[in-house]
């Protein structure tokens, strides 16, 4: 990938959109990954307004400190960088308290890491809101379009979607061309919606060099039965995860109704 080619492809995308929704500038939450770094970094070349907001729920305190110095390096380098931190952690904890008690099960526990998400994207579309700026989505292809690794109006809710048709392999290309710094570039891969280390890999089961194969093969029209081993262990997460997330990824359904019906 010619990755110089690239990244001033997507920043022209970008000045493009922003002059076309006759919007003022972009936010973006950026949680110290490498996605919501490549993102921002490429949203900062624009000279447009870039607001950085970063969201910490009971977040884990290496996450915090390189967003916030990777924020502080795009603020050193361009002037048209701003920043501001919302600790929504209160907010998270007055939200439990109102809603019903219900037991502790695995249902509960990821009903309330969506729900962090989808207070971070609240917040971003405040700002936007406030200041006519787009939300820039982070997401990458292997999210996006292969396991749906994401939340549905959370970390899904954005307006437009600059690194979606790039792997994560290509993030990272990416980030070496735009000079992320080492810890982002060396950090495993995390939503941290969890509130400890857990990474993206120990969630899936699976790297994402992995996933990026099994979407490959799955796209050649190879199933699980055609491989062994951990090959066949990879493609069947790959699927799992394909199939009972199709609902994220694809456009909300509209029934349509005929028009003898109506008429």
């Amino acid at each position: 990938m010619d990755t110089k080619q690239v990244a001033n492809y997507i920043v022209n995308w970008l000045r493009d959109y922003l002059v076309d929704s006759r919007m003022k500038g972009f936010v973006i939450g950026v949680s110290g990954g490498i996605d919501s770094a490549v993102t921002s970094a490429l949203a900062a070349r624009t000279a447009y307004p870039l607001l950085c907001v970063e969201m910490p729920i009971y977040q884990n305190e290496d996450q915090v400190s390189r967003a916030l110095k990777h924020i502080h390096q795009l603020q050193d380098e361009y002037t048209n960088v701003s920043y501001v931190s919302v600790d929504l952690t209160g907010v998270f904890d007055r939200l439990i308290d109102a809603l019903p008690d219900v037991p502790q099960t695995d249902e509960r526990e990821m009903s309330l890491v969506n729900t962090r998400a989808r207070l971070r994207m609240s917040t971003l579309y405040y700002f936007a809101a406030l200041k006519r700026y787009l939300v820039v989505g982070t997401g990458n292809k292997v999210e996006d379009f292969g396991v749906g690794f994401f939340t549905k109006y959370g970390d899904g809710g954005v307006d437009l979607s600059p690194i979606a048709d790039l792997l994560k392999t290509e993030v990272y290309e990416l980030g070496e061309e735009l000079e992320i710094i080492d810890e982002i570039m060396q950090a495993p891969p995390t939503d941290g919606l969890w509130g400890d280390d857990r990474t993206d890999e120990d969630q899936i089961g699976a790297t994402y060099n992995e996933l990026e194969w099994a979407m490959a093969e799955y796209r050649a029209g190879k199933k699980p039965e055609d491989f062994k081993d951990r090959e066949k262990e990879v493609m069947s997460i790959f699927l799992r995860y394909h199939h009972a997330n199709k609902h994220k990824m694809r456009p909300i359904p509209v029934c349509e109704i005929p028009d003898n019906l109506k008429s």
